[in-house]
């Protein structure tokens, strides 16, 4: 038997001479068609076709980017930081290098955005805001996944994002944890964001009940202190007036420290400056000698009074030597 003809489509004989009318000639909004005679039927039919096709792909992309499953490039102009900041300062260093990683490369990770849930148009930052900064320095677009998000979705987005890649020091994370239980966000919202225990997380609460957020800004994000080192400044403070410390870690000097010595320079002063210790000033009277002292728990100060008694430091400064042995020798009797 001859089976070559097993493939073939039958069609009635409509003396059609070529099958593009064939492939033309398809059902639209469910109606079968009629027979064509080479007239402008079948232009309209393509191109009500090619306006499906195109509806189909438009409703396509925006299921794709509902779903997060799409990477598009957004004027930087128009995405705005997250409500919630994790970063006490962005490296100007670590942005220099980035900025010419994408710049000789491209950008090869994208950012995850939101459509901004207040502003029209606008998208909103979960996790990525130093490509973002480098993007919009160097003037270009920034590729990025656009995802419908709640804000606790957004805030594990952000603070898983952050621990994976190891970006933020431990004082950031305390301090991202501090600000999201001040916007009423729940300790398993928190934990999750930020990958934690409850334990660790009461620690980093710990650190931000103790430590001024002045004090925290004026040290910096300190990449290299770690958790006992923030718990042991916290506890140096306790009693110490806060004001001499930011005051000094904010002048040019120690601004131009880096951030790691500016919290070993913070450790130094909450250890040297007890608040409760002011001094007291009194004039000695034992017989009649010219001095005065300050005296302080930790140290006291003579003061010789040299117009009274030109000199005199410099015989008291001679025998120091052998007024301590004398001391020393009362100790031990």
């Amino acid at each position: 038997m001859a089976r070559k003809n097993l493939l073939e489509i039958s069609a009635p004989n409509t003396g059609r001479a070529d099958s593009v009318g064939a492939k033309d000639n398809r059902p639209i909004a469910g109606f079968l068609p009629q027979a064509r005679t080479g007239g402008p039927v079948g232009g309209i039919t393509r191109t009500l076709g090619n306006i499906t096709e195109k509806m189909e792909r438009a409703n396509d992309l925006e299921r794709q980017l509902a779903e997060g499953q799409t990477i598009v490039e957004i004027d930087t102009d128009l995405i705005d930081g997250s409500f919630v900041t994790d970063r006490l300062e962005i490296d100007p260093v670590e942005l220099g290098q980035l900025i010419e990683q994408i710049r000789e490369h491209g950008q090869q990770v994208p950012i995850l955005v939101r459509p901004h849930p207040e502003s029209n148009g606008r998208y909103q930052v979960a996790y990525g805001h130093r490509r973002l900064a480098a993007t919009k320095e160097l003037g270009i677009k920034v590729r990025a996944v656009i995802r419908q998000l709640t804000d606790d979705q957004l805030v594990v987005s952000q603070g898983q994002e952050n621990s994976a890649r190891t970006n933020l020091s431990y004082i950031e994370r305390a301090l991202f944890a501090l600000r999201l239980e001040q916007r009423d966000f729940g300790r398993d919202i928190i934990m999750a964001s930020l990958g934690v225990d409850k334990a660790a997380l009461s620690k980093m609460l710990i650190v931000m009940r103790q430590v001024p957020l002045a004090l925290i800004s004026a040290i910096g994000p300190a990449p290299d202190i770690g958790r006992r080192r923030w718990l042991e400044l916290g506890e140096r403070l306790e009693g110490v007036a806060h004001e001499p410390i930011i005051a000094e870690l904010s002048a040019d000097n120690s601004r131009k420290l880096s951030s790691d010595e500016r919290f070993q320079q913070a450790m130094v002063l909450a250890i040297g400056k007890p608040a409760s210790a002011k001094p007291e000033i009194a004039p000695s009277t034992i017989s009649g000698v010219p001095v005065t002292f300050k005296r302080t728990p930790a140290r006291a100060t003579f003061v010789f009074d040299s117009k009274a008694a030109p000199g005199f430091d410099q015989f008291v400064q001679e025998r120091l030597q052998s007024l301590f042995s004398e001391f020393q020798q009362g100790k031990e009797t």
